[in-house]
């Protein structure tokens, strides 16, 4: 009952309700009358001139009526130092950004908050250089370990790609600029991405490669999308009439627009037709002054209309979708937010997301972290350990301000520890063991309490003249898991040497670590970590900061225990027809090693801390087809940290096979020494479902869950069984 002091308050807050409803509904009314008004005044040059681009990173305004160009910018990482209509690499260092930990980085804190943070540091810098859309994030699935640009995506797990990307989009498009997520669909390896097929199951494809993508669209409202190389069930990813038009479009409701990859059109007809709205890229031929009518979506389309061979209704449509997000975002009334570049807090949240990514892998013996009262001297060795990594990557690439590398990071926060720098090996193409370097690392190593050893892939780009099987770039995937430039033949000199080694991978995820894994008592993975990369490892290493980093994939121990190779197809057979069955269908990761029994080196959500935690008190509801399912985990150790809970969920007899766990629910709580807090997650109807391809719809069988909670998908603490 509402008290009657208090009713006039709630009268007024529900008159307040109703009218910002009807005056959203008015906006959306007169913004879609504004667009129409706006059409009908284009003419159909003015309108094809909107669906192309006018410059690498613009597409055509009209300038009469008030219609900008749509500016463009990679990356997904930071925003790129495009002057004006193209990308300069050589640039004055002021007008440098924020780097920003890779996407598989910030998958790992597993902190959907971070992502949202994350946006809004691109989102406002973009404001700040008058951009419009960030060309990122990119959501691909991660079915290998090979692909170049893993790094750039995050997760083989499509619940957690969701909660990921939906932050990052509401943080970018929050400060009025557009997201775009990408790449819609399957460009899942970037060898031979421009004229593979991809074929896989309808159940695959909804899944494990398609949840990700729309969750961008109906929870984080994303206002661009662009498409894939690759080719898909036969088709361009560009001219899929299924993917863009029957599920995007009409199945998932998307409003926005579709933009090409660059240069990813083939065919006028095709694209006018199968949903693609925006082609992008730069001229073929990369002449000095290219003509971007000549595009697919160009003059070709004027003249096939006023043929009468294409129907200008489709064009109308694709210009809709395109001055929807510009009024969307304030592009055409005026209300475009001004942002701010490099400042103090984008920095310290790249910090935050580094220190919450980093994941420490093994720590025997508590070797970390390292008392920097009582170690005199650490031996620092390896190549990437003094290396910047922002310029690397292809599209990734970020001129930033500054970037602090490891071994920065080492000698900033390491007090009064005397640290000995020995490079190790060089980054040079086919490079082995370089024995002066090998001598020149184990004295080190040997006149040093510590080692901590910085190596694993390097941040490249494909036209290196060293880029040969060592980088995490576009356009290239690495040809195996093994360690580039000798670094196994260094690494296991320097344990033999000194055996209090901590080995820190830098890369987008696993490499084979089966020759020294077993030898050194610490490991870290750090991503490619951003511009404060070095102090957030210097933190966690000097124990000034409690790693909380989780395994957003599955490490193998070999590249042959990895599904797409053992149970698929990758790279493709160039010498057959040009087609990569997915095989593996919905055995991506964890799903894989756990139906198959192998053993990864590394389980998916595997990630330690310098304290310790323990689950309790696990308690189940339901009602209906939805269940409440709480539990308690408290800090047993001396120091606080935070855990990452994960929620998985088993069905024991389903009509069709099923993975033998899949995370349904997670949550990343701090606690202080001997803090416990009580988790709780809802499960919705969607959690128990899979996709039944027979029938082509979701389906739930009745019967038995089993609910399992942990703190990795191999550290199951606490299981129960509700009935639904």
């Amino acid at each position: 009952m509402i008290k009657k002091s208090s009713f006039g308050k709630v009268w007024m807050l529900a008159i307040a309700a109703t009218c910002s409803l009807q005056a959203n509904a008015q906006a959306g009314f007169d913004t879609s009358a504004k667009i129409s008004a706006l059409i009908k005044q284009l003419t159909l040059e003015e309108k094809v001139k909107m669906i192309h681009a006018s410059s690498s990173f613009t597409s055509g305004g009209v300038p009469r009526l008030g219609i900008p160009e749509l500016v463009t910018s990679d990356g997904p990482h930071g925003v790129r130092p495009e002057h004006g209509r193209d990308w300069e690499l050589d640039n004055n260092s002021l007008d440098s950004g924020t780097y920003m930990p890779v996407g598989v980085c910030l998958a790992a804190t597993w902190n959907p908050k971070l992502g949202y943070d994350f946006g809004s540091v691109l989102g406002s810098e973009a404001a700040f250089r008058g951009k419009n859309v960030i060309l990122g994030p990119g959501i691909n699935i991660i079915r290998g370990p090979l692909n170049g640009r893993n790094f750039e995506y995050e997760s083989e797990d499509p619940f957690l790609v969701s909660k990921m990307c939906v932050g990052y989009i509401k943080g970018v498009q929050d400060q009025g600029v557009s997201a775009c997520v990408k790449h819609y669909l399957a460009n899942n390896q970037e060898s031979k991405r421009f004229t593979i097929n991809v074929e896989m199951s309808e159940r695959a494809l909804r899944e494990i490669y398609m949840p990700g993508f729309k969750a961008a669209v109906q929870e984080a409202g994303v206002n661009t999308l662009m498409s894939s190389y690759n080719k898909f069930r036969g088709q361009w990813g560009s001219h899929s009439n299924y993917l863009l038009e029957q599920v995007l479009k009409k199945e998932w409701g998307f409003k926005g627009l579709v933009m090409s990859d660059w240069n990813a059109v083939h065919n006028t007809a095709q694209a006018y037709w199968n949903g693609m709205d925006l082609e992008m890229g730069t001229d073929l031929g990369m002449l000095p002054n290219p003509d971007y009518s000549k595009f697919f979506l160009g003059d070709t389309v004027v003249k096939l209309i006023k043929a009468g061979k294409l129907p200008e209704y489709l064009l109308d449509e694709k210009v809709r979708r395109i001055l929807y997000v510009m009024f969307k975002t304030g592009m055409i009334d005026g209300q475009v937010k001004k942002g701010e570049y490099n400042t103090k807090a984008h920095q310290q949240t790249a910090l935050k997301v580094a220190e919450e990514g980093i994941v420490l892998l093994k720590n025997d013996n508590n070797l970390l972290p390292l008392n920097k009262n009582t170690v005199k001297s650490i031996a620092v060795i390896g190549y990437n350990a003094d290396r910047k990594q922002s310029m690397g990557g292809g599209s990734s690439q970020v001129r930033a301000f500054y970037e602090i590398t490891p071994l920065a990071g080492l000698k900033t926060n390491g007090g009064k520890v005397k640290i000995n720098y020995a490079k190790g090996y060089d980054i040079v193409r086919g490079g082995g063991a370089d024995q002066k370097l090998i001598d020149e690392a184990v004295a080190a190593a040997s006149k040093s309490d510590v080692v901590v050893f910085v190596g694993g892939w390097t941040h490249g780009f494909r036209y290196d003249v060293w880029a040969d099987n060592a980088y995490d770039a576009e356009d290239i995937d690495k040809q195996d898991m093994k360690m580039p430039f000798g670094q196994d033949e260094l690494l296991k000199a320097v344990i033999k040497a000194n055996p209090k080694t901590v080995v820190v991978l830098m890369g987008g995820g696993a490499i084979d670590m089966t020759q020294w894994v077993d030898k050194t008592p610490a490991v870290l993975q750090a991503w490619y970590a951003g511009l404060e990369g070095g102090n957030a490892l210097a933190k966690i290493i000097y124990g000034d900061v409690n790693p909380s980093g989780k395994l957003p994939m599955s490490f193998p121990k070999k590249l042959e225990d990895n599904p797409s190779y053992a149970l698929g197809e990758y790279p493709g057979d160039t010498a057959q027809s040009l087609i990569v069955h997915y095989l593996d269908d919905i055995y991506v990761g964890y799903r894989y090693y756990d139906k198959f029994k192998v053993e990864p080196q590394f389980a998916f959500g595997h990630g330690l801390s310098y304290t310790s935690f323990d689950y309790s008190n696990l308690k189940m509801t339901t009602a209906g087809n939805t269940a409440l399912v709480s539990f308690t985990v408290k800090n047993t150790g001396k120091v606080a940290g935070s855990e990452v809970a994960q929620l998985y969920v088993h069905q024991q007899k389903s009509l069709l096979p099923r993975p033998e766990k899949e995370l349904k629910g997670f949550q990343k709580i701090v606690l202080a020494p001997g803090e416990e807090k009580t988790v709780t997650i809802t499960l919705n109807e969607d959690a128990f479902k899979y996709f039944n391809d027979v029938k082509n719809t979701w389906v739930m069988d009745n019967g038995n869950f089993d609910i399992l909670v942990g703190g990795s998908s191999r550290t199951i603490k606490l299981n129960g069984t509700i009935t639904l």
